[in-house]
């Protein structure tokens, strides 16, 4: 085994590691770490087993970057390792999580602990009757205990400004640079300590709009986060929250950010375990530091201290808007010695993030349904934005003795989910109980006929107006406002869908195209929306057209009215992103021969979804089709990317 010592070596339990960059490495792949002390090490890995490349070129952070990025990740391609950053001197990488394989990959040696361990928390008393069995776990949890003053300190290596961070701009009408990928870490203010601390995945606005360069930032976050209860004790001090911000580190440190952990858990704790390697932290200036990040922003935010953030575009495919977020100014920023700087693109799914949702899943297993009493499976359907639609199988034990099989249980569990955490964010929820088991919530095409096929119109919807939805969704009547709705449908089928698209829905006046999604559902296009008064005029039209026909559709219990019915119908994608996104439970369901019985809504033909494009909805992410072909000479024949996806 041979070293090259001019690249710098550390020494680790008598494993010396190279740090990057290595144009070879010769340690054994046999031999090899049970945890990552840094980025650079698990991007060293990764390419030791041929799942990163190096990109030599420059290239411009200005929408560059995440146009590679993109294409990459669409390509289903390997991590990226951006070696010549314009106008920075740090490297950059970017797809680490780009697929679930890569993720287990990752955390092969601690993935299977970390999954007993949470079945251990399900279940403790597992432990005690089988020791030996879960001995491993035990010994991986004792990985989770934060390490305060460690003797190395390699992200205290020198002081930057935020200048001096790549400005990576990622879609054209973003309002700046932005973090992607930063571990915001705030504590309790009445609670000091790393223990009773919050580490959340909040975007961060370097530069744009009316910050100050280097002197501050936008700090955005949306409902049911953990640093919105510290900002709000701090408030009522009036005291500055003090913030870091880690970007980089173990690959475990940033799974932690976005892990939904209960209120009061500290993300940290889960960061060693899944790391196999305990947190590492000081504190400098009254400030928190991760000291095996590679940079880390500190500054504080001060009570009623708002600016303008964004645009930015986000994870359901859209653009969030300018909207006035809280404003951090900067303390300090440092960075490790050859720091690298993680990033992301996130846009219409499925992206990167949705790798971190699946390895979440994978961890967790049946985490949620334990919290929630009859809850079998809960999905958080990705390709729909995750928040807009989630589908879920429970329990109906209520009423064994009585023949009729109807949503009892089902109601009290969707009430559970939709109070439970970021669950509670969800605008569609669509429950049923499965007697036989054979149902599965991730095929969403047929869970969703399961459900049509029971649906009574007048008895199985339940609205809820007036409530939250998340902040990114802009379908409801203002930010973080809008409503939800339940179908909750059991029992025996009532009705069979219809696998061709009735005449009598081709023929509604109006129409000037429909297409078949899958059976019982079908996309029908009209003129494009205009306000509330056209909508209603539509359907008493295709009332008075089916009030005497109204059998002839029953095997057609939806209709999803859009723009352009070929493309919502051309694959299940489509349809999931078109119909959940775009629609307000409460002012875009729609119902023929509509029926409200003490104030419950129903009615006896299909359900109609107005899933056309609003004047107040925010615009589609799109990419810079002159940037895309700038980046073509790094996927053609010279370029570092040519022959690689």
């Amino acid at each position: 085994m041979s070293f090259y010592p001019e690249n710098g070596l550390n020494q680790y339990f008598g494993f010396f590691i190279p740090t990057f960059p290595s144009p070879t490495c010769y340690i054994c792949n046999s031999i090899r770490l049970m945890a990552y002390q840094s980025l650079e090490q698990c991007l060293l890995d990764l390419e030791q087993h041929g799942q990163l490349i190096r990109v030599k070129e420059e290239v411009d952070p200005h929408l560059e970057m995440a146009t590679i990025h993109h294409r990459v990740y669409e390509a289903g391609g390997p991590a990226l390792l951006f070696e010549n950053v314009k106008g920075s001197r740090f490297r950059t990488a970017s797809n680490i999580f780009g697929s679930l394989e890569r993720s287990r990959f990752i955390f092969r040696d601690t993935l299977d602990q970390m999954q007993k361990l949470i079945k251990l928390k399900n279940d403790p008393i597992a432990a005690l009757k089988n020791p030996f069995q879960h001995l491993g776990a035990l010994i991986a949890g004792t990985k989770a205990l934060p390490l305060r003053n460690p003797i190395n300190k390699p992200v205290l290596f020198q002081e930057i400004c935020i200048q001096d961070i790549p400005q990576i701009q990622h879609w054209p009408n973003d309002g700046g640079a932005f973090v992607t990928l930063p571990q915001v870490y705030t504590e309790d203010i009445e609670h000091p300590g790393i223990m009773n601390a919050n580490l959340g995945m909040y975007r961060i606005q370097l530069s744009g709009n009316d910050y100050i360069m280097n002197q501050e930032i936008g700090l955005h976050y949306q409902l049911h986060r953990g640093i919105g209860v510290h900002q709000t004790k701090a408030n009522k001090k009036g005291q500055p929250l003090k913030v870091s911000i880690f970007v980089g580190g173990p690959p475990s440190h940033s799974v932690a950010a976005v892990m939904p952990l209960p209120e009061g858990l500290s993300e940290m704790t889960f960061a060693g375990a899944l790391g196999g390697r305990r947190f590492r932290y000081v504190y400098r200036d009254g400030f928190a530091i991760s000291t095996d990040a590679d940079f880390v922003i500190t500054g504080e935010v001060l009570p009623e201290q708002n600016k303008p953030e964004g645009p930015f575009g986000d994870h359901l495919g859209y653009y969030s808007l300018t909207h006035p977020f809280p404003l951090m100014r900067v303390h300090k920023v440092y960075a490790r010695k050859d720091a690298i700087w993680p990033f992301t693109v996130v846009g219409r799914p499925p992206q990167e993030d949705t790798s971190f949702g699946q390895l979440i899943h994978e961890i967790t297993g049946a985490a949620i349904p334990k919290e929630i009493p009859g809850l079998k499976e809960v999905h958080a359907v990705d390709a729909a934005g995750v928040h807009p639609l989630l589908l879920a199988i429970g329990s109906e034990r209520y009423t064994p003795y009585l023949p009729t099989k109807q949503p009892a249980e089902l109601l009290t569990i969707a009430n559970h989910i939709l109070g439970t955490g970021q669950l509670s964010l969800a605008k569609f929820l669509f429950i049923t109980a499965d007697d036989h088991n054979a149902l599965s919530t991730h095929n969403e095409s047929q869970f969703l006929q399961y459900i049509l096929e029971r649906l009574l119109l007048d008895r199985d919807v339940h609205f809820y107006t007036h409530t939250t939805i998340d902040t990114l969704d802009y379908s409801g009547t203002s930010l973080n406002s809008g409503s939800k709705v339940v179908f909750a449908a059991y029992g025996d089928p009532i009705r069979v869908l219809d696998t061709a698209i009735p005449e009598s829905i081709k023929n509604l006046e109006g129409i000037t195209a429909c297409r078949l999604i899958f059976p019982g559902v079908v996309a029908i296009q009209t003129e494009p929306y205009t306000d509330n008064k056209q909508i209603s005029k539509s359907i008493e039209s295709w009332n008075n057209q089916l009030s005497d026909r109204i059998e002839t559709v029953s095997g057609t219990p939806l209709l999803i009215l859009c723009d352009d019915a070929a493309f919502t119908a051309a694959n299940i994608r489509n349809f999931l992103w078109v119909s959940f996104t775009r629609c307000n439970p409460s002012h875009d369901i729609h119902g023929i021969l509509e029926t409200v019985v003490h104030k419950h809504w129903g009615c006896k033909g299909p359900i109609v979804l107005d899933a056309r494009i609003k004047p107040h909805h925010a615009p589609a992410v799109a990419l810079d089709h002159a940037v895309v072909k700038k980046t073509d000479q790094l996927f053609e024949k010279g370029g570092s990317l040519y022959g690689k996806l």
